[in-house]
């Protein structure tokens, strides 16, 4: 988080002719500076803004909760989620139950993209669990937002092309700013004990790691849902199910 950054959310009640350009002028008289602005939903805009000086934050929310057309509903330092939602216009779809995880569709792809680029630029231990059914769209998602983040990818075990299982990695593909796509299908029912031992030991990495069908993965293994920083389930349409139960039977159709 940068401490000089602000993000400012307000609900539009009436919006009346002028009323942004009211807002942009006082911002301006405070000396405060609009970095982006958006439309977030249904009459609400949002605002990434940026001062040295706190004492003028606490002057600007003053003056506009005496605004009548207008509801501060944000003040604060940005959230990576403040960040999305001025960006593209809409908040992400967290599950209520469980807020580490989000929900997309295919045609929020690049709302996806930029969202994991914006995780796998974070430093540090991170694991991220995808769900979906096959041929949705994780596998290149994933490798997306690798090239967003600038950073290199290591398939750990995949079946984007063909079916890999690695037994070990070179010493540059060894480093914490790569990050490791893993199959946890792949991973956890086609390998072999020195595959086993090599994900063990990147998942103790400080590095970002992202497990494709973690449910099946901790299902298999020592780990669990609480192992996760975040979940991401993608679908074809929203109403979609994303079912495993056919792995019972039919592990080909991953």
């Amino acid at each position: 988080m940068i401490d000089n950054m602000w993000y400012l959310e307000y609900h539009i009640h009436k919006n009346r002719p002028g009323l942004l350009g009211d807002i942009a002028s006082l911002l301006g008289m405070l000396s405060i500076n609009i970095l982006t602005i958006n439309g977030v939903e249904d009459r609400r805009r949002g605002m990434l803004l940026k001062t040295d000086d706190r004492e003028k934050i606490h002057a600007l929310k003053h003056i506009l909760n005496r605004v009548d057309n207008i509801t501060i509903t944000a003040l604060r330092p940005p959230t990576l989620l403040d960040r999305m939602a001025v960006r593209h216009g809409r908040y992400l779809d967290q599950c209520l139950e469980d807020k580490r995880t989000f929900r997309f569709t295919r045609d929020e792809l690049g709302l996806l993209v930029d969202f994991m680029a914006e995780l796998m630029k974070r430093e540090g231990h991170q694991l991220i669990g995808v769900r979906g059914m096959p041929r949705v769209g994780k596998t290149e998602s994933i490798v997306a937002s690798s090239v967003c983040a600038n950073k290199r990818w290591t398939f750990v075990s995949s079946t984007l092309l063909r079916q890999t299982v690695r037994s070990q990695l070179a010493e540059d593909e060894m480093s914490p700013d790569n990050v490791f796509i893993i199959d946890g299908i792949v991973s956890t029912l086609r390998s072999t004990e020195r595959h086993h031992a090599l994900v063990r030991e990147i998942l103790q990495m400080d590095a970002t790691k992202v497990i494709e069908h973690p449910d099946i993965f901790i299902r298999e293994t020592e780990y669990t849902l609480e192992d996760f920083d975040v979940i991401i389930e993608l679908r074809n349409h929203p109403e979609e199910k994303i079912d495993y139960d056919v792995l019972d039977s039919d592990f080909a159709a991953f």
